[in-house]
């Protein structure tokens, strides 16, 4: 039987608004699902941004009405690569299809995700991955969960026995910021046990969630990137911060999220 996403009162509880944000990911991951399978090639960069656009507006065109049927008066962001703090009131940060571009190069690292924030603070999140069927949902103070199962991160408390990540930065990214990357990559390849390098960001959060992997950084970024995984982590027992070990804030210039035994040394070790 199929779901049915049910109109759901503006005062209805986080937990209720959280089951149903799952559901509209999971339509929305179905709809991305039937468009997957054949590694699409461009000639053109402009050729590309049309192929991305349309993967996003078939699954904007399931959650917008779901999402905006669930909380009316919330405010909508219209751009995922959009940064830094939000107006006032409740926003659904959204990306339609985190990994894009792996999606048309036919790569299976790529997932739907909504993030429901509350004067500047993510309450609840739901991240779908449709080539697994898995869901991952975190609500504030209720803990994170993959498929209803709570997640914890790992207890590793030794970043030289540590699986770490960070994802690449964009292609019009500030050199500067493209050249902290490749510095952060090597300080880790010193320092950690493997060192992972891949894009969507919100993957690697997933992973150090369930305690698969360690440690996760990143220069810069979107709210729509690590919204989502720094719930999730954060629910999961993990410590997010920015890279120098200040707390982080979507206004922040970068971002680490890692288990609590590893979380100094990776902040020592992205200082240097």
């Amino acid at each position: 039987m199929s779901e049915t996403l049910q109109t759901t009162d503006v005062a209805a509880s986080d937990a209720d608004l959280l089951a149903q944000t799952a559901i509209a990911v999971r339509e929305a991951g179905s709809a991305l699902r039937e468009r997957f399978g054949e590694v699409v090639r461009h000639q053109t960069r402009e050729e590309l941004m049309r192929a991305l656009a349309a993967n996003d507006d078939t699954a904007l065109d399931i959650l917008r009405p779901r999402l905006t049927r669930l909380r009316p008066d919330a405010g909508w962001v219209e751009d995922e690569l959009d940064g830094g703090a939000l107006p006032p009131g409740e926003w659904w940060v959204v990306d339609p299809a985190e990994g894009n571009v792996n999606h048309l190069h036919a790569l299976p690292e790529w997932a739907v995700t909504a993030t429901l924030v509350r004067e500047n603070q993510p309450v609840l999140t739901a991240v779908h991955l449709p080539l697994t069927g898995e869901t991952y949902t975190a609500l504030t103070g209720a803990g994170a969960h993959l498929d209803g199962r709570p997640l914890h991160v790992s207890r590793t408390a030794d970043l030289g026995l540590s699986i770490v990540a960070t994802s690449q930065a964009r292609p019009d990214e500030d050199e500067k910021v493209v050249r902290r990357v490749g510095s952060s990559i090597t300080a880790m390849l010193f320092d950690a046990l493997v060192v992972r390098a891949a894009v969507p960001a919100t993957l690697h959060l997933l992973n150090v969630a369930a305690g698969r992997i360690d440690a996760f950084w990143q220069f810069a970024g979107a709210r729509a990137d690590l919204l989502p995984g720094a719930l999730l982590v954060t629910e999961a027992g993990g410590r997010i911060s920015d890279a120098e070990g200040r707390p982080w804030t979507p206004q922040s210039q970068s971002f680490l999220a890692a288990a609590p035994g590893v979380h100094a040394e990776a902040v020592s070790t992205l200082s240097r």
